[in-house]
């Protein structure tokens, strides 16, 4: 296969803006719809995705920020991105645990009605970023927020049937700590790119 295959489309291009204010409008309202979602019927699975729907959100305008300054901007942003989702994961754990302590199992039926319209939602955006996935840090951390989005809402619909079937807090609390698990992880690898951009 020759070089020419695997090349990635500019960060500067204006498709990639295009897709990058998408996806900053569709998380946003994403953002507010979970919120609201999430305190109406308890779920700490749902609380944490509206969690990274806004952290999404804030990833997306920062990316736009960067594609504008240019240069070691782009991996220096990246490198806050995946500060910020790192501590993210913290602090989704410490609300699981807490709403493990109070025991008191969430709302199913409005965790899976919303669970499936962020899914929605971020496969669109996912498809849309698709081809940037193997770009520099900013554009990997992108693509890396997208994916763990659409695995994020699944989780959140195994969790509504979770605790549709046992009537209990757990499976809500476990998907909530996969997800702050998950977010460390991606985190992690943003800022080993990052610092690896940053130092060559």
């Amino acid at each position: 296969m020759s070089d020419a295959c695997c090349n990635v489309p500019p960060p500067t291009g204006i498709s990639y803006r295009r897709v990058l204010w998408i996806a900053l409008v569709a998380n946003a309202v994403m953002f507010l719809v979970e919120v609201v979602a999430a305190a109406w019927s308890g779920s700490s699975a749902l609380a944490a995705d509206a969690a990274d729907f806004l952290g999404d959100s804030a990833n997306y305008a920062l990316s736009l920020g960067a594609l504008a300054m240019g240069g070691a901007w782009i991996s220096r942003v990246a490198l806050l991105k995946g500060l910020a989702m790192s501590l993210y994961g913290v602090g989704v754990l410490a609300y699981a645990s807490w709403r493990a302590w109070l025991g008191v199992p969430p709302e199913p039926i409005t965790m899976g009605v919303v669970g499936l319209a962020a899914l929605l939602v971020n496969l669109g955006v996912a498809v849309l970023l698709y081809r940037f996935r193997d770009g520099d840090a900013n554009m990997r951390s992108v693509w890396l927020c997208t994916r763990n989005d659409v695995i994020a809402n699944l989780a959140v619909l195994v969790a509504a049937a979770g605790v549709v079937g046992t009537g209990t807090v757990w499976p809500d609390v476990a998907v909530a700590a996969i997800l702050a698990v998950l977010g460390l992880s991606s985190g992690h690898s943003v800022i080993r790119h990052a610092r690896a951009e940053l130092s060559a």
